[in-house]
């Protein structure tokens, strides 16, 4: 594909195999083409390896933070479980909504916990809202103990952000997808992988290896769980289409008497 660009006509040409299409520079249509070059680049240079929050890296795209900063601030979870916990970045994150919500815990597991990674999160100021588990976040014996740290009642959401091979989310989604309370989310991050296969620091076998392609399989296996973008609280924008990592990550377990959020 080509793009080109240009700011004295404020136009905007994309050139794919033998189509063509001209854009207005300043249409939503010229901001997501945009945006998908911006991401692949962005994904390539390492873009989200520069930011922290409070103190920890946080190695998250800050259009999907705050995305799931609305989604547990309307869901106010009693539990976040999230696999994948490298500098703690995220579990530091999540549990600092819930000291601001006066509401929650989170539940942090890892294959491999570094020895540094442990002690920051720790030691960190919001460590009695955070627990850490290390092991294969698929194991029986590591999904039960998450289970055990669960009480009866507690509405529960699910980040997925550990191995992002199509089988190992497959074996998260089939070993966590039932601590999910209706109306909430389990979370199969990075589907961004699908559309990276050409990019320097991706893959080939990517383009059907991913988290998006394991989140489609799973929904088909169980009619409980729909692939389900959370609802925008606020938009005055034109745009419709999220700038994310994270392409058809949200599945939401149904519930008759809840809407979407």
């Amino acid at each position: 594909m080509k793009i080109t660009l240009d700011t004295e006509q404020k136009t905007l040409e994309i050139l794919d195999g033998a189509q063509k299409r001209a854009l207005s520079l300043y249409s939503p249509e010229a901001f997501e083409a945009l945006s998908r070059q911006w991401l692949r680049v962005g994904w390539s240079l390492k873009y989200t390896y520069g930011f922290t929050w409070l103190g920890r890296p946080v190695i998250q795209l800050p259009e999907d933070m705050i995305r799931i900063q609305e989604v547990i601030w309307r869901l106010r979870p009693d539990v976040i479980i999230e696999t994948g916990v490298a500098h703690g970045g995220s579990l530091v994150y999540y549990a600092s909504l819930c000291q601001l919500m006066e509401r929650g815990r989170v539940i942090g597991i890892d294959l491999e916990i570094r020895p540094h990674n442990r002690k920051a999160i720790e030691a960190h100021p919001l460590s009695p809202r955070m627990t850490l588990i290390e092991g294969d976040s698929t194991a029986p014996d590591v999904v039960a103990r998450a289970r055990a740290m669960l009480n009866p009642g507690d509405r529960v959401l699910v980040i997925l952000d550990s191995c992002h091979t199509k089988q190992h989310v497959l074996k998260e989604l089939e070993s966590y997808h039932e601590f999910v309370t209706p109306g909430s989310y389990i979370v199969a991050t990075d589907g961004l992988m699908c559309d990276l296969a050409d990019v320097p620091r991706g893959s080939p076998e990517w383009a059907s290896d991913n988290p998006k392609a394991a989140a489609e399989e799973f929904a088909r296996r169980h009619s409980e769980f729909n692939i389900e973008p959370p609802a925008q609280p606020f938009n005055e924008s034109p745009l419709s289409r999220p700038v994310t990592h994270w392409p058809g990550a949200w599945l939401r377990r149904a519930s008759e008497n809840s809407r979407s959020v």
